[in-house]
């Protein structure tokens, strides 16, 4: 009676600081994610995990309408996506990843996407509670959870009995300790070192689909915690997961065998993870639960969409949150494509300096290296790209067409493909030539376009297929140094420049946009600031004024 008395008292003294842990954990949390709220979120990214949050858009990849691998590249939307990443689950990040790839043509999907974005940003407490229900899934590392999801198709669950024989053979030897010591202390060493290493041989087959079932588990406890929260905006969302997850009742009973509730790592957590060593606990269970997910796949791919759709639009929020200032698109299926934005930034930037413009025919950019040609035009493209996804634009007003999106920008040599840098760059030009399409206007952004190959050939091939692609159904914002081409194309294309000044021998840029072709020749200027001898200024200088007066250039004797 005393033994069953203080082991009643040891239960509850766990049982009492379990609460009491749980409690405390849920308070830190609760900070945590206030304290992140509209602040650049710390997440570790390796070539790994990039490959896991990217596996479920690859299964939903559209060529003909999605921002491509080029032009994902060229505009940095890796870093983008990394600043607008404040989701609480794997879930939540692969499918922001799959949208931020995937511009919306839909009105009223976007129109959705910004009443819920609008409402996470001004109710704290019902995002809180909804991200601490979210946070509970949790980000394994490395691994998609979609991508095992399906991958759990092609799995076949395993005869338990030799599980069921282990487990008896070691609750016969530990009974025997009380019968015949010596047999049973034998007996329970061996099923002791044969069950755990029988348990980790298996386990190591296995161990990535049961991270991927412990998900599932946590994903239907999220579901419940959504739906008791009773949130009237996301109620629509929350009664399709509802009915979804009740298909999912009997996976999980006796789920405890397969995970914790909470990764929490109290004692009663690990009392639960030695008996799953020694009994097989989990294997067993992951049979069962293997056969009930393959009968319902398909159901449980649509949790998962609705709940990385929510995850999605409160990083949304938080990505408002974050910035100087923004505004919600103004979208419009116009016959001629068309752009109108005041105030346009760079999200990236620190102290960025803003730009607008107003065009509905293609634009050339002139002006001198780093003095914010291609910066603008990488701006205008993600702009558009976020206008079209999360329905904000890092700018004063935002008024365009619906677009697709491509570049040709940051080209380089392919040694795989043993490629020069002008194949590269053809290649590139021409699957823009390819995808512009009649039914959504293109937007184009193309930097120093053909610069590997010679000035003459450059401007002749150059001229060509920027006069062809502005003919198209596009709009095409090209930078380049080539100032012929603003002579060229001037029934095509609009020009705009960059400009600096050189004051004291020092470069000023101030990264404004100003209407017409770039005139000044400070390149000739900064040879002289570090310190070219005034010969070589003069004749350099010399020679440029004759080419412009007589369009050839003077033989050096």
């Amino acid at each position: 009676m005393k033994f069953i008395f203080i082991f009643l008292i040891i239960v509850l003294v766990i049982v009492l600081w379990s609460n009491w842990y749980e409690k405390k954990l849920l308070k830190n949390l609760k900070k945590q994610l206030i304290d992140q709220w509209g602040n650049i979120p710390e997440e570790e990214y390796t070539y790994e995990k990039f490959e896991a949050i990217k596996a479920f858009y690859h299964s939903k990849q559209d060529d003909r309408f999605d921002v491509d691998e080029i032009t994902w590249n060229d505009l940095d939307m890796d870093d983008i996506f990394m600043l607008i990443n404040n989701t609480q689950s794997s879930i939540g990040e692969e499918y922001l990843y799959a949208l931020l790839r995937k511009p919306c043509f839909s009105k009223e999907e976007l129109e959705e996407r910004n009443r819920l974005i609008k409402f996470f940003g001004q109710h704290q407490e019902e995002r809180l509670s909804l991200q601490i229900a979210l946070k509970k899934l949790g980000k394994p590392k490395d691994i998609s959870i979609y991508k095992y999801i399906n991958r759990l198709d092609q799995q076949e669950p395993t005869s338990n009995w030799p599980h069921y024989i282990m487990a008896f053979g070691l609750l016969i030897s530990l009974a025997f300790l009380f019968i015949e010591p010596s047999i049973g202390g034998i007996g329970t060493m061996i099923f002791f070192i044969n069950n755990i290493y029988q348990y980790y041989k298996r386990k190591a087959q296995i161990d990535k689909y049961l991270i991927v079932f412990a998900y599932i588990l946590r994903l239907l406890d999220s579901v419940n915690e959504i739906e008791e929260l009773g949130i009237p905006e996301i109620k629509k969302y929350s009664d399709i997961l509802k009915q979804d997850a009740s298909t999912f009742k009997s996976f999980k009973r006796g789920a405890f065998l397969l995970t914790p509730k909470n990764a929490s790592g109290n004692i009663l957590d690990a009392i639960v993870d030695y008996s799953r060593m020694l009994f097989h606990l989990d294997l067993v269970k992951y049979n069962s639960m293997l056969l009930l997910f393959k009968k319902n796949r398909e159901i449980l791919n649509r949790l998962f969409i609705n709940i990385g759709f929510l995850d999605s639009m409160i990083s949304a929020a938080s990505f408002r949150k974050l910035l100087d200032y923004y505004c919600e698109p103004e979208l419009v299926k116009a016959r001629k494509p068309f752009l109108t934005v005041n105030g346009l930034y760079h999200p990236l930037l620190e102290d960025p300096v803003s730009n607008s413009i107003t065009e509905e025919g293609s634009v050339l950019i002139t002006g001198s290296n780093a003095s914010g040609k291609s910066t603008f035009i990488k701006t205008l493209a993600i702009n558009a790209i976020l206008s079209e996804t999360i329905f904000t634009s890092v700018s004063r007003s935002y008024c365009a067409s619906y677009f697709t999106v491509y570049s040709s920008m940051a080209l380089r040599d392919s040694i795989q493909s043993n490629e020069s840098y002008y194949i590269v760059e053809i290649k590139s030009l021409k699957r823009i030539l390819d995808r512009v399409n009649d039914h959504i206007p293109s937007l184009c952004f193309i930097d120093e376009v053909l610069r590997g190959t010679n000035t003459l050939e450059r401007i002749a091939a150059s001229s060509r297929i920027l006069a062809s692609l502005s003919k198209k159904n596009a709009l095409v914002f090209a930078a380049t140094h080539d100032i012929e081409l603003t002579h060229i194309l001037e029934n095509y294309y609009s020009n705009y420049h960059f400009q600096e000044r050189i004051i004291n021998n020092e470069i000023i840029f101030d990264y404004k946009l100003f209407k017409g072709r770039a005139v000044s020749r400070n390149a000739i200027k900064l040879l002289g600031m570090l310190g070219y001898s005034q010969d070589i200024i003069t004749d350099a200088e010399n020679a440029a004024e004759g080419f412009q007066l007589n369009g050839e250039w003077e033989k050096l004797k």
